[in-house]
């Protein structure tokens, strides 16, 4: 059975910038999925902002075992509701891949808890990745770093969390680095945060590139059954101990009483 990935896009500078919609008239979330597409493990789809419910509905997010996620323009726009679905699949055990400015998507920063605030610069300037783990699944078949010759610049500090493995760091032709790639983990879903990806350059046309996307979709898939509800705060009754016990002092709720939130 292969891995099934979903592209979201919010698919706006595409229809509103002539230099957006000339790299990828089909959208960049389209484009992604032919890259992911070349790999037979892997069955990609895609959904948009404009969709109803963002193209994210239960079924959907039921149904996908690894979310892209591409957002710039319109990261406000998302409803509260959809995030917090994809958070719940992502405790759940659903795979996360948050694309460049992805970083201020609400999914992510509700994930991290942080700021996730970094410095930029749109200079058209060259990036080297450097590949600073060479022998994590993600890096597979990559050399010691590759090459974008023109890339909008993120520099440190990025105000994420420390990240539970770091891949790839990226030095900036005025100077700057930024740690490029890094995985977490939160509840049973893996997260990977990919920087490369600014919409004005031909990025996801680039082989190492696609390469990178393509390892991070077999990474971040867990083939074990998903929690069935990782927000299930069970009581145990008295009577249910593993060893028995008596009840000793006062208690704050009554039997089959939800806890407190």
């Amino acid at each position: 059975m292969s891995i099934r990935a979903l592209i979201w896009n919010e698919y706006v500078h595409e229809r509103e910038n002539p230099v957006v919609a000339k790299i990828y008239p089909e959208g960049m979330h389209r484009q992604i999925a032919k890259l992911l597409g070349a790999d037979p493990e892997i069955t990609a789809s895609t959904a948009t902002l404009q969709e109803p419910e963002h193209g994210l509905t239960q079924k959907v997010l039921d149904e996908t075992d690894v979310l892209l996620w591409w957002g710039h323009a319109r990261h406000g726009d998302v409803a509260g509701e959809v995030v917090e679905r994809v958070v719940n699949r992502v405790w759940q055990g659903m795979g996360l891949i948050v694309l460049h400015s992805g970083h201020f998507s609400k999914p992510f920063k509700r994930l991290m808890g942080t700021s996730c605030a970094l410095k930029w610069r749109e200079a058209g300037e060259r990036e080297r990745v450097w590949v600073v783990n060479p022998k994590h699944p993600i890096a597979e078949g990559l050399g010691e770093h590759f090459e974008l010759e023109n890339a909008e610049m993120y520099g440190e500090p990025f105000g994420v969390p420390e990240p539970l493995e770091t891949v790839f760091i990226s030095w900036f032709q005025g100077g700057e680095v930024f740690r490029s790639g890094l995985t977490y983990r939160r509840g049973a879903g893996n997260i990977f945060y990919f920087r490369p990806g600014h919409e004005a350059y031909p990025i996801y046309f680039n082989d190492d590139v696609a390469r990178v996307l393509r390892n991070a979709v077999r990474w971040a898939y867990n083939p074990q059954a998903d929690l069935r509800d990782p927000t299930e705060a069970p009581n145990v009754p008295v009577d249910k101990a593993l060893e028995p016990i008596k009840i000793r002092g006062a208690r704050l709720h009554a039997d089959g009483e939800e806890g407190l939130r």
